[in-house]
């Protein structure tokens, strides 16, 4: 399994921050989904005390907190400056920000505990050990407390895969089941395969750079390197005009046990 440079993850989302959500509309519809998905699985639609991993620009603080009556609400991000963006979304939904943890969460010492929910959209692909952090999210969470995240499966962006042999391991909804039983029981999962187009091979890296989910490939783009890109792309994932990329979205809500 590759080793993710958490540093130059980091660089890259902070640079793309701004621009993020504007980009990133797969992830905003995941975060829907997903609190729409929690909500339902949280007795009275209520938690106590909460935590958002990898909470980013925002998009799921904002979808969850506007379904659930929350209590202290703590977050975290990879990204420092995340902090402001996180803060003003809990404050439309007049929840007030109880802490922030900034840094990598496979790291973070001092996490909240006895949680009633623990939440994070679109970032468990990026971590090391995800069995370690279930194992983790298990420790801070009460009897019956849930856990709920999105992520990506196998299929997500299999064209940039094919060609440039670079992406994160993605895993399966079954092996995620797999992983998880020890301590949890699924309450509910979705995966869903959207086929994206594009107008070429230019407009589908924009958007993968506008999103900073290309921080694991440290290469430079000479031209020779762009051009094969180019060249391969628009004669293997040819759609209409243009070209296509795959996303592979998943969702899961589990109850600790």
């Amino acid at each position: 399994m590759r080793q993710v440079n958490k540093g130059f993850v980091r660089q890259r989302f902070g640079k793309r921050l701004q621009g993020y959500h504007r980009h990133a509309f797969i992830q905003r519809e995941m975060a829907e989904r997903l609190a729409e998905m929690t909500a339902a699985h949280l007795p009275e639609g209520r938690a106590e005390r909460l935590l958002e991993v990898g909470a980013g620009s925002g998009a799921l603080t904002g979808a969850l907190l506007s379904r659930v009556r929350a209590g202290a609400f703590y977050a975290n991000d990879l990204v420092p400056e995340c902090r402001e963006m996180v803060e003003n979304a809990a404050a439309l939904c007049n929840v007030p920000l109880a802490g922030f943890l900034a840094g990598d969460i496979e790291r973070c010492d001092c996490l909240p505990e006895r949680l009633d929910l623990v939440a994070s959209g679109a970032t468990v692909q990026w971590l090391d050990d995800l069995p370690g952090f279930l194992r983790r999210m298990a420790g801070v969470l009460l009897p019956g407390g849930l856990l709920a995240f999105s992520t990506f499966g196998p299929d997500n962006m299999r064209e940039i895969r094919s060609i440039e042999s670079v992406g994160l391991h993605y895993h399966s909804l079954a092996a995620l089941r797999e992983m998880a039983r020890e301590h949890f029981d699924v309450l509910d999962a979705c995966e869903d395969r959207r086929r994206l187009d594009f107008t070429g091979p230019e407009a589908v890296l924009r958007h993968i750079s506008g999103t900073g989910v290309n921080g694991l490939d440290r290469r430079a783009w000479t031209k020779s390197r762009h051009r094969s890109f180019v060249e391969r792309y628009r004669r293997c994932f040819p759609a209409g005009e243009g070209v296509r990329l795959t996303y592979h979205t998943m969702c899961v809500v589990m109850r600790k046990r």
